[in-house]
C-alpha cells in the first residue's frame, strides 16, 4: 500500500509499511544518539544552570563571568560550524561525533582543573569546538545518513529525548556536587564523554545507508531548485531560523521576570515557566507522530505565527491570570513546533547528502544569535520594560514569518514549473 506524502509532489509516494530491519535500525540509531545527545547537552550547555554559582566563588569570578562561558561556547560553535559541515561530508557523522566526545572530555578535564579566568575560558573554547562537532546538526546528519530523506520522524523522536536533558542532568549534577564537589563532578562528566559517548559513536551506530540507496537517492533534492534558487532558499531559511532563535533564546531567560512584571506571583511565574517547557516537548511529540507526513515549512509558519500571536496578546490586553495562561499556551507550543521545524527545514529542501553541510552552515548565524540575544533582550527589559521587549519580539516574529512565506512561495513556484514540464512531456 502507498500513502501520499503532502510535502512531496503528487507524482511521489512513500511506502506505508516499514520493514522490521528498518525499524530496528531506526530504534538503534535513536537509542544511541538520544543517550549521547542527553549526555552532550547535560554536561555542557545545561551544566552551568546547576554548577555556575557553585564554581564562581571558588574561582574568584563574578557569576556573570562564569555564565559567559556559555557565550564563549556559542560563539566558538558558530565559527567552527561551517568547517564541521565539510568534515561531515568528508568523514561522516560517526567520526565527527567521536571527535566531539574526545573534545568534550578534554574541555571538561580542563574545567575541572581551572584555577582562574584563563583556564576557565580556555575550557569553554574547547567545549565550543566540541559543541559544533557533537550537538544537534551532526547528530541529525547521522540520522539522515542512516535514514535518507525519511529521517524526519527519527529526528523528531530524537529531539523529544534531548529536550529532557536539563530535567535529567540538573538533579544528577546537583547530587554529584553535594557528594564529591564540583571538580570531581566535572571529572565524572568527562568520563561519561570518554567511556560512554565515544564507544557508542564509534561502535554502536548502524552503518550509513543513505549514499547507497537506489544508487543515487542521496543526491536527489526533494524540491527541484536551480542553483540560484537553492542559494535563495538557503538565505531565506537562514534569515527565518536565525531571527526566530534570536527571539526564543533572547526572551527565555527573562520569561519569569516578564511574568512577574505582568502581575504573577513568584510561585505562579515558576509554574508558568515549567508549563512552557512541557508544551514545547508536547509540540515535539506531535511532530514525531506526523513523521514523514509533516511539512517543516508549514510547521515553521504555524510555530512562528503562534509565537507572534502570543506577543500581540500580551501587548493589547490587560495583564491577568487568563492572559498569562493564554500567552504560555501559544508561546510554548509555537516555540516547540519551531524548534523541530528549524532542524528539519534543510531536509525539506536539500538532498540527504547536502543535509550535514547546509545544517552546519546554518549553525553559524543561529549560534551567534543565541550568544548575543539574552544580553540584548535583558537590556531592553531592564531599561525600557516589558512592553518594548514584547513589541520587539512581535516585530521580529513577523519578519521571520515573512521569510518563511517567501520560502513557501519559492517552493510552490518550483513545483508548479516541474509539473508544467512533466505535462508537456
Amino acid at each position: 500500500m502507498k500513502l501520499l506524502c503532502p510535502c512531496c509532489p503528487p507524482s511521489q509516494t512513500v511506502s506505508a509499511p516499514m520493514p522490521k530491519s528498518s525499524r530496528f535500525r531506526s530504534a538503534q540509531t535513536v537509542t544511541v544518539l538520544a543517550v549521547t545527545q542527553l549526555i552532550g547537552w547535560g554536561t555542557t550547555f545545561d551544566m552551568l544552570g546547576v554548577m555556575g554559582r557553585v564554581v564562581a566563588p571558588d574561582l574568584g569570578l563574578a557569576n556573570e563571568v562564569v555564565f559567559a562561558g556559555l557565550t564563549i561556547m556559542m560563539v566558538v560553535s558558530a565559527i567552527v560550524g561551517p568547517a564541521t559541515g565539510r568534515w561531515l561530508g568528508r568523514y561522516g557523522a560517526a567520526r565527527v561525533l567521536s571527535a566531539a566526545s574526545l573534545t568534550f572530555a578534554l574541555g571538561l578535564l580542563l574545567l575541572a582543573a581551572a584555577n582562574g579566568i584563563v583556564l576557565y575560558a580556555s575550557a569553554w573554547i574547547i567545549i565550543g569546538i566540541g559543541g559544533a562537532c557533537g550537538l544537534s546538526a551532526p547528530a541529525y546528519t547521522a540520522v539522515v545518513e542512516r535514514e535518507g530523506a525519511n529521517g524526519k520522524r527519527v529526528i523528531a523522536i530524537l529531539m523529544l529525548f534531548t529536550g529532557l536533558s536539563s530535567a535529567i542532568f540538573w538533579p544528577i549534577l546537583s547530587l554529584l556536587n553535594e557528594a564529591v564537589g564540583w571538580r570531581l563532578t566535572f571529572l565524572v562528566c568527562a568520563a561519561l564523554q570518554f567511556f560512554v559517548c565515544l564507544p557508542l559513536h564509534l561502535f554502536a551506530l548502524p552503518k550509513p545507508i543513505a549514499t547507497h540507496v537506489d544508487g543515487g537517492t542521496a543526491e536527489i533534492a526533494p524540491v527541484p531548485l536551480s542553483k540560484a534558487k537553492q542559494r535563495k532558499a538557503f538565505l531565506l531559511i537562514a534569515a527565518a531560523t536565525t531571527i526566530s532563535t534570536f527571539v526564543t533564546f533572547g526572551i527565555s531567560p527573562s520569561l519569569l521576570e516578564i511574568f512577574r512584571q505582568s502581575g504573577a506571583s513568584p510561585a505562579f511565574a515558576l509554574q508558568l515557566g515549567s508549563a512552557r517547557g512541557i508544551l514545547g516537548i508536547s509540540a515535539r511529540f506531535l511532530d514525531m507522530l506526523l513523521g514523514r507526513r509533516g511539512n517543516p515549512m508549514l510547521s515553521a509558519a504555524m510555530g512562528i505565527s503562534l509565537m507572534m500571536m502570543s506577543f500581540l496578546i500580551m501587548l493589547v490586553a490587560s495583564p491577568s491570570t487568563p492572559l498569562l495562561v493564554t500567552f504560555v499556551l501559544f508561546y510554548g507550543f509555537g516555540t516547540g513546533v519551531m524548534t523541530v521545524a528549524r532542524a528539519l527545514l534543510p531536509l525539506a529542501l536539500f538532498s540527504p547528502r547536502e543535509f550535514g553541510l547546509q545544517s552546519a552552515r546554518l549553525s553559524l548565524p543561529q549560534n551567534l544569535a543565541n550568544a548575543i540575544a539574552p544580553v540584548i533582550f535583558t537590556a531592553i527589559l531592564d531599561r525600557a520594560g516589558t512592553g518594548p521587549a514584547l513589541a520587539a519580539c512581535a516585530v521580529l516574529a513577523a519578519l521571520s514569518l515573512i521569510f518563511v512565506l517567501m520560502l513557501l512561495a519559492l517552493v510552490r513556484g518550483a513545483r508548479a514549473s516541474e509539473s508544467a514540464i512533466l505535462n508537456i512531456s
